[in-house]
């Protein structure tokens, strides 16, 4: 397997010992997907297809066990090559689908408000994060968790400190 693979594996909030290429198979399918998708609606400038994705990242986000994107992995993946499906995400994986449900829902309510630089915007953000997902093993939602749990472990391990607040 290769190093990134392993890294974005971790990076997702799975175990170094459950890193497989498999694993990793079955977590690209949902960037993938999500990146034809937003490809589309930025080429027809689709509020509703913007808004219909927001849609189900939420629904994916908030009923994990449900998410539709992680049902098409364990079908076409997981079961394929004898392989525990995927469970419920992580927290890193779940805090970036979260991140996805709010610039999409921004890009099409932008779009229905006719604020196209602003969709613009939100799209060039989307567009830039699923390509550094597809084509460079990294996910920017995932990698912001990351950061936000060290430094609340930081503050929160700093002596004198008070309910996380700093001096």
């Amino acid at each position: 397997m290769r190093q990134s693979h392993f890294r974005f594996i971790l990076q997702q909030g799975f175990e170094a010992a459950d890193a497989n290429e498999s694993l990793y198979t079955a977590l690209m399918v949902q960037p993938r997907i999500i990146g034809g998708l937003v490809a589309v609606g930025v080429l027809f400038q689709s509020a509703w297809l913007f808004l219909a994705l927001s849609a189900v990242l939420l629904w994916s986000t908030l009923a994990p066990m449900l998410n539709p994107f992680d049902v098409l992995a364990n079908y076409l993946v997981a079961r394929p090559r004898g392989i525990p499906p995927l469970g419920i995400a992580p927290g890193p994986r779940l805090f970036a689908q979260g991140m996805s449900t709010t610039v999409t829902f921004a890009i099409g309510v932008a779009l229905l408000a006719g604020a196209e630089r602003t969709a613009w915007l939100f799209e060039g953000l989307m567009v830039t994060a699923v390509m550094a997902v597809v084509f460079g093993d990294f996910c920017e939602g995932a990698y912001l968790y990351g950061l936000v749990q060290r430094r609340t472990r930081h503050q929160a391990g700093t002596p004198g400190n008070q309910l996380g607040h700093v001096k």
